[in-house]
C-alpha cells in the first residue's frame, strides 16, 4: 500500500489531540446506556452523523462508543464486500486539515448506502446523529450568539474551560431499510436524508440549551406595560393611601421578588455540587423513562414538570437529572418561605421563582404572578411546580392545588405558539431527610420556619440515604387533552368572567395528573419490605416469612402490573432484606436466637416507616381489599368478591388517585384472583374462593394493607346510619375524634389515620357516588357499603367505634343537661 501523508498527519494529530482531551476533558453519555434505550442492532452497520467538522467531537466519540460497547466509528463497515466509513460530518466548518465539498462527500456516502440496500434485502443499515456539546449556556439576550464552529485556538480554550461540562447525545436511530423501502435510494433521498439531518441537529441543540436567557430588567419593563398589570395598577392606585406612583412601586416590588434570575454559570456551579451531593447521600439515583421528555423536547413541547413533593431535595435532584439528561433545567416555582439569606439568591440564580402562598384579596400580585408566568411560557421556558402546593407530611400524594394549573391552561388560551406537555414526575427515596420533623409536626408541633440554620443542621445529616428514584409518568400533551375533553377552550375569553370549561378543566387535569404520577410509583427495597413488616402483627417476621411475602409481591406485581410505568426492583428478596438491614436509620433490625433469624421493626420507627408504606399503597390496596374478603369469608364466590369491590373502589379511587375506570375493576380483580390461585395463596373449587391454610399467613399479610382504610370508612358510615341527619361537618369532626381513640386502643400507628383531608375526600365522595339523595337525606347504598365494610372489621375494632359513639353521645347529653340547668 503506498504511503499516504494526509492520513499519516491526521493520525498524528489525532493522537496528539487524544493526549489533550484524557487530562481535560470528562465526557456523559446521553443516555447512559444507547444500545438499550435507542434499541439499536449491532448486528447490523451503524453510520455515525456528527452536525459539523470536528477531530476533537469525532476522538469524544470514539472513546465514549468503547466504553458503551459499540461500534468503533474510525473503523469501517464492510458490507458484501463494499467498505464504506462509519462516520460522517454534515458540514465542513473549520479544521485544521481542510477538505473541500465536505457536504458532498456527505451525500454520497449516504446515496452509497442507501444503493446498497437495493440488493440487499436483509440489510438495514442504522444512521445514529451524534452531538458533542461543550458547556450548555444559551447565551442572554442582546447577545451575539456563540460560534459553534470553532478554530483550533478556541477549541483549545473550550476544552480547557468546558473540559468537565462535556456532554455526548445520542439520538434515535434512523432505519435506511425503511428509507429505501418508503421513498427509494437515488440522490435525491441521500440529499434529503442530509437535509433532515441538520434540521434535527438544529432542533436538538436548542432541546438541550433552551432558548436565550432574558434580560431581566427589560422583561420587567415589558411586563409592567402589559394591558393586564397597568389594569391592575391603576386599581391598587385607587385605594386608600395609595397612588399612581406607590402603586407601579408596589409592582416593580412584587416583580423583583418573583421573578428567577438565571445564571447558567450559576448551574455550573450547582452541577458540580450536586454531583458531589448525590455521591454523598445516595447510594444510586434511578432514572426512567427519560427518553419520553427528550423526546418532547426535541418535537419543540413546551414542558411543564409536575412531582410529587416529598422532600427539599425534589427540585435540586429534578434539574440535576434533566441537565444530565440533555434537557434545560427548568424554572421553578419555590414557596416565598425559602427566600432566605443567603439560599433565595443561590435558588433565583438556578431557576426559582417565588410564589406566596395564599393572592387572596391581592388583585396586583395574582395579576403580576399571572402574567410573569404566562412570559416564561410565551419564551420557551420549561416551568417546574408542585401541583400539592407543599410537602407531604405522610407519604401520600396531597390533594392537588388548582391555582398553578389554573394559569397554565389561561396561557394556553392565549394562543401560544409552542404545544404545551404536562408530564407527571414520581419522586421517591429510601430515606427522607425531613422525616423525622414530619413525624413530629404530624404530633403536634409547630412547623419550623426555614432559615440558614435549619440548612446547617440538615447538610450535618449528610449520610448514606440508599436509593433514590425519579420516574417519568405518562405525559399530558394540554391541547389534544382539552380538544378531546373540554372542545369549548378555543371559544373566546369574556374579559372579568371566568368561564365553566375551566374550573371542570383543572379539576379534571390536576386528577389526571396526581393518578399518572400514582402510574409511575417506585417499589423500592424500603417502601416493599416496611409495608409487609407494618402488616405483621407484632411488625416482626422470620426471614423466611418475609423473604416468601416479598417475592409474593413481586410476582403479583409482575403478573397482575399496576401501571406499565410502575418499576420494580431486580434484586432477589435476599438481597433486598440485607440491603435495608445495612442502611442508617432504616428501623428494621435482625436477631437471631436457637430458632433462626427474625426481621423486625424497632419501635420508634414503626410510625416513620408507614411514610415510605405510603409512597406506594396504591399498589397493593386492591389485592389487600380481595385478600381481606376471601379471609374473613373464608369461602366467598367471585361474583360476591366483585360487588363488594366495586362498592368500596370510588373510595379507594378518590383517596389514593387510582387509574382503572369502573369497567376495568372486574377484568383486574379476576387477575388477581387466578394470580393468588397460582400462588397457592387462596383455592378456587366449585366457583368458590377459599383460604389455602397452609398459606394462612401470607394472605393474612395482604389483607392488613387495607385495614386501617377499611376501619375509617367503616366509621363515616356507621356514625351515618346510627345519626342520619348529622351534617358533614360533625360527620368529618366525629369520625375523627373516633380514630383518633381507636389508634390509641388498637395501636394504630399510621400518622394518616385520622387526617382531616381523607375523611373530608371520604365525605365528598360520598356526595358524588349517591349515597345522599336530593333532600339530603342517605340511600340504601349506606346501609348496603356499611354492611360490606362489617364484615371486614374485627368485633373488637366494631365494638371500640360503637363504645366511643355511645361515650360521644353521653358528652353531648351532658352538655344539653347543663346547657338546660343554665338556662
Amino acid at each position: 500500500m503506498p504511503f499516504n501523508k494526509c492520513d499519516f498527519f491526521t493520525v498524528v494529530y489525532r493522537n496528539t489531540l487524544n493526549l489533550l482531551l484524557s487530562p481535560l476533558v470528562k465526557t456523559r453519555a446521553i443516555p447512559t446506556n444507547p444500545i438499550e434505550e435507542l434499541e439499536l442492532n449491532l448486528s447490523q452497520p451503524i453510520v455515525y452523523v456528527l452536525p459539523y467538522t470536528s477531530q476533537t467531537d469525532l476522538l469524544i466519540l470514539q472513546k465514549n462508543c468503547r466504553a458503551l460497547d459499540l461500534p468503533d466509528p474510525l473503523e469501517k463497515n464492510a458490507i458484501n464486500g463494499v467498505v464504506l466509513p462509519r462516520y460522517v460530518f454534515l458540514d465542513e466548518g473549520r479544521r485544521f486539515f481542510k477538505s473541500k465539498g465536505v457536504k458532498s462527500e456527505t451525500e454520497i456516502i449516504f446515496h452509497r448506502y442507501l444503493d446498497l440496500h437495493r440488493n440487499h434485502t436483509a440489510l438495514d443499515a442504522q444512521i445514529v446523529p451524534v452531538s458533542v456539546l461543550w458547556g450548555r449556556s444559551p447565551g442572554k439576550e442582546k447577545e451575539l450568539p456563540v460560534l459553534r464552529l470553532l478554530g483550533w485556538f478556541q477549541r483549545l480554550v473550550t476544552m480547557i474551560w468546558f473540559g468537565r461540562d462535556n456532554f455526548i447525545r445520542f439520538s434515535q436511530a434512523v432505519s435506511l431499510r425503511y428509507m429505501v423501502t418508503e421513498h427509494g435510494a437515488d440522490h435525491a433521498i441521500a440529499q434529503k436524508l442530509a437535509r433532515v439531518a441538520k434540521m434535527h441537529f438544529a432542533k436538538q441543540r436548542y432541546s438541550t440549551t433552551g432558548p436565550r436567557l432574558p434580560d431581566r430588567q427589560a422583561m420587567f419593563n415589558k411586563l409592567l406595560q402589559s394591558p393586564a398589570i397597568l389594569a391592575a395598577i391603576e386599581d391598587e392606585s385607587k385605594k386608600a393611601k395609595s397612588s399612581p406612583e406607590k402603586a407601579r412601586k408596589e409592582a416593580k416590588k412584587i416583580l423583583d421578588e418573583i421573578a428567577a434570575n438565571v445564571s447558567h454559570e450559576s448551574l455550573r456551579v450547582a452541577d458540580r455540587l450536586l454531583s458531589w451531593l448525590w455521591n454523598k447521600l445516595y447510594q444510586g439515583i434511578n432514572v426512567q423513562n427519560g427518553e419520553r421528555v427528550r423526546k418532547l423536547a426535541l418535537e419543540g413541547h413546551e414542558i411543564v414538570y409536575v412531582p410529587c413533593h416529598r422532600s427539599h431535595m425534589d427540585y435540586l435532584l429534578l434539574s440535576y437529572l434533566l441537565y444530565h439528561q440533555g434537557l434545560v433545567p427548568p424554572h421553578i416555582a419555590a414557596g416565598i418561605n425559602l427566600n432566605f439569606f443567603p439560599v433565595g439568591s443561590i435558588f433565583r440564580s438556578w431557576g426559582a421563582f417565588f410564589i406566596r402562598r395564599s393572592f387572596k384579596g391581592n388583585r396586583l400580585y395574582s395579576t403580576i404572578f399571572r402574567e410573569y408566568l404566562a412570559e416564561l411560557f410565551y419564551r420557551g421556558y420549561s416551568v417546574e411546580y408542585f401541583i400539592e402546593g407543599g410537602r407531604s407530611r405522610t407519604g401520600r400524594l396531597l390533594a392537588p392545588k388548582a391555582g398553578m394549573m389554573s394559569m397554565t391552561l389561561q396561557a394556553l388560551q392565549r394562543g401560544l405558539t409552542r404545544p404545551i406537555s404536562i408530564v407527571p414526575v414520581y419522586i421517591g427515596y429510601e430515606h427522607v431527610l425531613e422525616v423525622d420533623t414530619y413525624a413530629k409536626e404530624l404530633r403536634g408541633s409547630e412547623k419550623e420556619k426555614e432559615n440558614a440554620g435549619l440548612v446547617l443542621r440538615v447538610l450535618k445529616k449528610l449520610r448514606n440515604l440508599g436509593q433514590a428514584y425519579v420516574n417519568f409518568g405518562e405525559p399530558i400533551q394540554l391541547n389534544t387533552y382539552l380538544n378531546a375533553n373540554f372542545p369549548e377552550w378555543k371559544l373566546p375569553s369574556v374579559e372579568g368572567t371566568r368561564q365553566k370549561w375551566l374550573n371542570d378543566a383543572v379539576n379534571a387535569l390536576s386528577e389526571q395528573v396526581m393518578v399518572n404520577i400514582n402510574n409511575a410509583a417506585a417499589v423500592n427495597a424500603k417502601n416493599l419490605i416496611g409495608s409487609i413488616l407494618l402488616a405483621s402483627r407484632q411488625r416482626s417476621l422470620t426471614r423466611e416469612q418475609l423473604v416468601e411475602q416479598v417475592e409474593s409481591y413481586l410476582q403479583l406485581f409482575q403478573r397482575v402490573p399496576y401501571a406499565a410505568n410502575v418499576t420494580l426492583p431486580t434484586e432477589p428478596a435476599d438481597e433486598m432484606i440485607n440491603h435495608v438491614l445495612q442502611l442508617p436509620r432504616s428501623g428494621v433490625v435482625s436477631e437471631k436466637d436457637t430458632f433462626g433469624e427474625i426481621i423486625r421493626l424497632d419501635r420508634q420507627s414503626a410510625v416513620l416507616m408507614t411514610y415510605y408504606r405510603n409512597n406506594i399503597q396504591h399498589l397493593f390496596v386492591l389485592p389487600s381489599l380481595v385478600a381481606s374478603l376471601v379471609l374473613h369469608h373464608e369461602a366467598i364466590s367471585k361474583d360476591l368478591i366483585l360487588q363488594s369491590v366495586k362498592q368500596v373502589y370510588p373510595f379507594l379511587k378518590a383517596e389514593l388517585f387510582l387509574h382503572l375506570a369502573q369497567a376495568e375493576i372486574e377484568q383486574h380483580i379476576e387477575a388477581i384472583l387466578a394470580e393468588f390461585v397460582r400462588q397457592q395463596i387462596i383455592r378456587h373449587e366449585s366457583e368458590m374462593c377459599m383460604i389455602n391454610r397452609s398459606c394462612l399467613q401470607v394472605l393474612q399479610l395482604y389483607s392488613a394493607g387495607i385495614r386501617e382504610i377499611l376501619q375509617r370508612y367503616y366509621i363515616s358510615l356507621h356514625i351515618l346510619i346510627e345519626h342520619p341527619q348529622v351534617s358533614r361537618n360533625e360527620l368529618e369532626k366525629e369520625s375523627r375524634s373516633i380514630a383518633q381513640r381507636l389508634s390509641v386502643l388498637h395501636g394504630i400507628n399510621a400518622p394518616e389515620f385520622f387526617d382531616k383531608a381523607l375523611f373530608s375526600t371520604f365525605g365528598s365522595t360520598l356526595k358524588e357516588q349517591g349515597y345522599f339523595d336530593e333532600q339530603g337525606n342517605i340511600t340504601d347504598k349506606v346501609k348496603n357499603t356499611e354492611e360490606v365494610l362489617r364484615g371486614l372489621i374485627s368485633l373488637d375494632v366494631q365494638q371500640t367505634i360503637q363504645g366511643a359513639m355511645s361515650k360521644g353521645e353521653e358528652a353531648v347529653l351532658e352538655v344539653r343537661a347543663a346547657e338546660k340547668q343554665e338556662e
